[in-house]
């Protein structure tokens, strides 16, 4: 948690402001779509525009700001094609990773991640960060287990994106994970690949990001058989100006 943080016990002011403003965009407080009003921002951490635009830099090159050519900054829009994509990605490394970590999971990893497991509960309809990070943390010892350096990489890369769509998915389903939590924990501490892969596949399947995922898909659908519609209607309002 970086919030009352002073930007001087950072490695720079640049990273003081990238973890400021991620931790900003993942919470909710600065919305998908939302316009970063960057010198209030810059004056609210604390720091110059200059790291705050180096962080937006960075920010963009994970997807979670969009810039255009005259800096303006925006949180990058969800789209149901992200959404998607995700999911696809995470149906694929998600079960895999878990059944590397079932067959080289080490008395370190069981440690951490029983660790990580404890005080874990379903997230709120409008969970904190903290909350967002130990639902992470959690998910982190169980695909860190794996030992794949490129697989761990992977999966933290798409973590975060993902948070955004479980936040849309909690604006109408509280979820309930607690049980597959525990059965994926007990699967990898008994050394069960198969059984970690299957719970795992269910877990991603009626995950918040595959119901953020169904609800962006149907929305986008909507607005195109609006859109469809009201061409139709145009089209035949001009059929039926025409003197024949």
């Amino acid at each position: 948690m970086t919030n009352g943080t002073p930007a001087e016990l950072f490695t720079t002011k640049a990273d003081h402001a990238y973890l400021r403003v991620k931790e900003l965009i993942l919470s909710g407080v600065l919305p998908p779509g939302s316009v970063i009003a960057q010198v209030r921002l810059a004056r609210d951490i604390g720091i110059s525009t200059t790291p705050l635009r180096e962080a937006l830099r960075r920010l963009k090159s994970e997807g979670l700001v969009a810039l255009d050519a005259h800096r303006d900054a925006r949180v990058a829009p969800l789209s149901a094609e992200e959404a998607r994509d995700l999911l696809e990605m995470r149906r694929s490394l998600d079960p895999l990773s878990i059944a590397l970590a079932a067959e080289r999971r080490t008395r370190a990893d069981i440690a951490g991640m029983r660790a990580a497991a404890e005080g874990l509960s379903p997230l709120p309809g409008d969970p904190a960060y903290e909350q967002l990070v130990a639902h992470r943390r959690f998910h982190a010892a169980l695909y860190g287990a794996s030992h794949n350096d490129l697989l761990i990489g992977t999966l933290d890369g798409l973590w975060d994106k993902s948070d955004r769509y479980r936040r849309l998915a909690l604006e109408v389903d509280r979820g309930r994970k607690a049980a597959e939590h525990e059965a994926l924990l007990e699967y990898v501490i008994a050394g069960d690949a198969d059984g970690a892969a299957a719970v795992m596949r269910e877990h991603i399947d009626t995950s918040l990001g595959a119901q953020a995922a169904r609800r962006l898909r149907a929305r986008a659908d909507s607005d195109r058989a609006d859109f469809d519609h009201a061409g139709s209607e145009r089209a035949g309002s001009e059929v039926d100006g025409i003197d024949v």
